[in-house]
């Protein structure tokens, strides 16, 4: 396995060079090329200032030389050992640790290092809260689905997951804009951005009018939650289909009172009609954890209502909170296509292992259906999900451009369209390199975690 993971490892560069090959080749073919002159079209400049604007790129980016010599110099810029540049533009002698210099933007002016490193937490923070959310949610649809199959929870699901798979991300994020974030409907999010100017100079956390207020938000939360908790695992299902079907009317009620006010019309009946019949649907599942899952959502949205309408005197949200609110939207754009995708995947490599034999033998030899679903058959259909997390985390970084660029997020995938759409060189093959690296990455992890499931895997 360590020789496996070291010749992974070492063939990552030929890779990476070969991807960034592709694109430089690209941007050389495509019309008009990378030129000096094609940097300051259109700027109003005096003949001399243009010459000496032309030389000073010509010098900094060698864009007078040849294609193949421009990209030696990249790639002697970006490695560690090679050839240090000096000031005149000139190349020094060999050295074995010069640094690596992914070179300076066309655009900003800046140091391309220093623009990644300011947009790629950005980006890895929404796929690092997408992932998991993906995972955690797509496992508990798909291993319901795939024990209750042909049933309504099975068909409902397969209905539901269809649908979202079939919603392209940039409607989605358009549509969550329009009716969640304007003024139009429920200004419930903010309409694009991380966090707010004035969150900048508040707290980390978020700060109450008193220690009463604390104290009182903790209780309409806390007890709010824990009731409804203790409701989804102990409740029969009668009582529970009728509190879903209760809190769903409720809250279709507000939705519909916040916008024409609390006189009853066909907006209310509409809104209270669908969340009652989704909530009781909800409140009604036979797996646990779905159920677990939401009535913690719907007792924490209820609890923060609740102390809302006692009184709760919020001074500002603080920057955790303001900053998880600015996320809630993006996250959700970026994660329901994977988690349909995935959910699908779940049921149906589920449905194909509790048919498998050793699962009719572990029956046969008298062992739970819990036992064997999670102990023999879950563990087996974790190779193809693996496989899938090796795609999932490029497909991700490819829907970031998207998401970040409907919600105005500063991120990599609106620093990747920013650098195409300004022929950025040195950007636009930092940003390659970089998202190459993190996909290699995925794929490695991927064949870590083959082994760590599945003993049997040999890479010998």
């Amino acid at each position: 396995m360590l020789n496996y993971l070291l010749r992974r490892t070492l063939l990552m560069v030929p890779t990476l060079f070969g991807i960034t090959l592709v694109v430089f080749v690209v941007m050389a073919a495509a019309p008009g090329g990378i030129t000096a002159q094609s940097l300051i079209d259109g700027a109003d400049l005096e003949p001399e200032t243009r010459r000496a604007l032309e030389e000073y790129y010509n010098r900094l980016y060698g864009l007078d030389q040849p294609p193949p010599i421009q990209y030696l110099r990249w790639l002697n810029s970006i490695s560690p050992a090679g050839f240090p540049r000096e000031a005149d533009g000139s190349l020094g002698s060999f050295s074995w640790w010069k640094g690596s210099d992914l070179g300076t933007s066309f655009r900003y002016g800046r140091p391309v290092g220093d623009l990644i490193a300011e947009r790629l937490p950005v980006t890895l923070l929404l796929n690092l809260l997408s992932i998991p959310l993906i995972y955690a949610t797509a496992i508990a649809i798909g291993v319901q689905a795939a024990r209750t199959r042909g049933g309504r929870f099975d068909v409902a699901s397969n209905f539901v997951l269809l649908g979202l798979w079939s919603v392209p991300t940039m409607l989605a994020g358009v549509l969550f804009i329009g009716f969640f974030a304007s003024e139009q409907y429920w200004r419930w999010f903010p309409t694009g951005g991380l966090v707010r100017r004035e969150a900048i100079d508040q707290t980390f956390l978020p700060l109450l009018g008193s220690g009463t207020d604390l104290l009182l938000l903790f209780l309409c939360t806390g007890l709010a939650t824990a009731l409804l908790v203790w409701a989804s695992l102990g409740a029969p299902p009668p009582a529970r289909r009728l509190g879903g079907l209760s809190a769903g009317a409720l809250s279709g009620y507000l939705m519909a009172a916040a916008l024409h006010g609390p006189a009853p019309g066909i907006l209310h009946l509409v809104l209270a009609g669908a969340l009652a019949a989704v909530f009781m649907a909800l409140s009604g599942l036979r797996s646990a954890p779905l159920r677990v899952m939401f009535a913690g959502a719907l007792g924490l949205s209820a609890g923060l209502w609740l102390a809302g309408r006692a009184g709760v005197e919020l001074v500002h949200a603080g920057w955790l909170l303001d900053r998880a609110w600015h996320l809630v939207l993006p996250v959700i754009a970026l994660s329901y296509g994977g988690l349909a995708f995935l959910a699908k995947l779940t049921r149906a490599s589920l449905l194909e292992n509790l048919a498998a034999d050793y699962a009719r033998t572990a029956r046969a030899k008298g062992v739970d259906e819990e036992t064997v679903l999670w102990r023999h058959v879950f563990r087996n259909s974790l190779l193809p999900l693996i496989t899938v997390s090796a795609t999932l985390l490029p497909s991700l970084l490819a829907g970031s451009v998207i998401v970040e660029s409907i919600f105005s997020i500063d991120g990599m995938g609106k620093l990747a369209v920013e650098a195409v759409q300004t022929r950025d060189r040195e950007l636009v093959l930092s940003v390659t390199l970089i998202s190459g690296l993190l996909t290699l990455a995925g794929y490695l992890l991927a064949d870590i975690a083959y082994a760590i499931a599945d003993p049997r895997v040999s890479y010998e």
